[in-house]
């Protein structure tokens, strides 16, 4: 299996002053531009819609209650707002529906099928003999 691997902003900047014959200085301003005004206008509640790639929008939270599983106490969680991001065509088509990439299966051992296991009760004691020590 392919190793993900993490694209950072220098390479994007990088792959578009290459393709584009801009320099790196322009590219880097107009891609930082473009994040700002991404964030700033979801900081105002809009939302933007960017056909084939999908839609960014602002959404409420309600207050829930939840518990601590380590604790198991009972705690309140506050409304807050949350960035949602919807899937566009373009990227569902081609990230989410397509097949991905065969590669070269390697051997791998078959990892044994677990087996659930019948809920039976656990066997009773023998009687307890009143004259034993133990």
């Amino acid at each position: 299996m392919r190793e993900n691997l993490t694209i950072t902003k220098k390479e994007l900047v990088n792959r578009i002053a290459e393709s584009t014959g801009q320099t790196k200085v322009v590219v880097k301003e107009v891609l930082q531009q473009f994040l700002d005004d991404i964030i700033d206008e979801l900081a105002r509640g809009n939302r933007l819609e960017f056909r084939e790639f999908g839609v960014f929008e602002v959404r409420e939270r309600a207050a829930r209650w939840a518990q601590n599983p380590r604790t198991l106490e009972k705690v309140r969680v506050p409304a807050k707002r949350v960035v949602k991001f919807k899937v566009g065509r373009m990227m569902r088509e081609r990230v989410c529906d397509e097949e991905p990439p065969e590669e070269p299966m390697q051997a791998q051992p078959e990892s044994p099928k677990r087996e659930v296991a019948q809920q039976t009760p656990p066997p009773k004691p023998p009687p307890s003999n009143t004259n034993s020590p133990f």
